[in-house]
């Protein structure tokens, strides 16, 4: 019996100096393998009589459950080792920071666009929306821009593949000016009869198209319309709106407007609107920053409005300029190029 103690023994030592499967495989063939010496030791039975053949064969069985036993626990040690160093090799460091998505921010000119529906809000303006794809009337000819007219020349440059109902290809908005139309004629149309009819205040921010493409000028732009309309509206309210308007928005009342005459199909009179800034970087320079007028008659009536009974003004100004302004930027087109690094400052 001791010397089957001393094979299992041998067999312990083998097994776990064995450091791959393949090595395993070979200690294994050593002891129980057909050659091998428990093998060996069971062929020997059968010169023994039966009643040895009894007790040594028992004996030679547990001495060989035993080695089959180590033989086990070694291979589960080896393939636990081999697993540990698979995904030792194929570890994540899950103490690394996530990618957490950044922040982002409002586009500039869209902080510009709030302020301003803002500040006209407090004044009692509504703001209107409308569609970017016009027809020709409500770009053109309900603003008193009757076809071949030479104040078209610089508006009527981008037009879709589509045709209204009267055979005039649709345009994409060269001004915001629809969406007053738009909203007038619904408001004249629903206070119908009535002996005096609410005042019109409303502002149309929105993007529009033309060909222009330079440092202050993008085929895409933003623009911003405002009208006024009533009994009594004159030139003098029109000073006190945007006066007040510009002081809001630039925040200082350190600065000054002129009204330059100008001529603009859908006013008369019109005037070309400056400011000048008495302090800052542009303190002194005069900077052109709208157009405005008293709508004219023919427009009033395409209102749907009596124009010897309501009158008003209306202004046009460029939301992405007054962005250029307030924040120091001098090329107009570093708002559309979508460059993090620029946008990222102003988030």
């Amino acid at each position: 019996m001791s010397a089957l103690l001393d094979l299992i023994e041998e067999a312990r030592g083998a097994f776990a100096q064995a450091a791959t499967p393949a090595q395993l495989e070979d200690a294994k063939a050593r002891f129980l393998g057909k050659s091998g010496r428990l093998t060996e030791l069971m062929k020997g039975l059968a010169a023994l009589s039966v009643d040895e053949k009894k007790t040594r064969g028992a004996e030679i069985n547990q001495a060989k459950q035993q080695v089959e036993a180590l033989l086990t626990g070694r291979r589960a040690e080896l393939a636990e080792a081999e697993l540990n160093a698979q995904l030792k090799a194929e570890a994540l460091d899950v103490t690394l920071p996530g990618r957490a998505r950044g922040q982002g921010g409002l586009h500039p000119v869209t902080r510009t666009i709030e302020r301003i529906e803002a500040i006209f809000g407090s004044m009692g303006f509504d703001v209107a929306d409308g569609p970017e794809i016009e027809t020709d009337w409500m770009s053109f000819t309900a603003l008193n821009n009757p076809e071949n007219h030479p104040a078209r020349s610089m508006q009527d440059t981008f037009y879709v593949d589509l045709k209204d109902a009267h055979g005039a290809w649709l345009n994409l908005r060269p001004h915001t000016s629809p969406m007053q139309v738009r909203y007038a004629r619904a408001h004249a149309a629903k206070h119908a009869g009535e002996a005096h009819m609410p005042e019109i205040r409303v502002i149309a921010p929105g993007r529009t198209y033309r060909v222009d493409s330079d440092a202050t000028h993008s085929p895409m732009f933003h623009q911003c319309e405002g009208l006024w309309i009533g009994e009594n509206v004159s030139f003098r309210d029109l000073k006190a709106v945007f006066t007040d308007f510009c002081r809001r928005f630039f925040e200082t009342d350190a600065l000054q407007l002129r009204f330059r005459p100008s001529y603009f199909p859908f006013t008369e009179p019109s005037a070309e609107i400056d400011i000048a800034f008495s302090e800052g970087p542009l303190k002194g320079r005069w900077l052109e920053v709208a157009g405005s007028g008293q709508v004219h008659p023919n427009v009033v009536r395409n209102y749907g409005l009596d124009p010897e009974k309501h009158v008003g003004f209306a202004f046009g100004m460029g939301p992405d300029r007054l962005t250029m302004l307030r924040y120091g930027v001098n090329d107009l087109r570093q708002f559309f190029e979508g460059d993090l690094r620029f946008l990222a400052q102003f988030r």
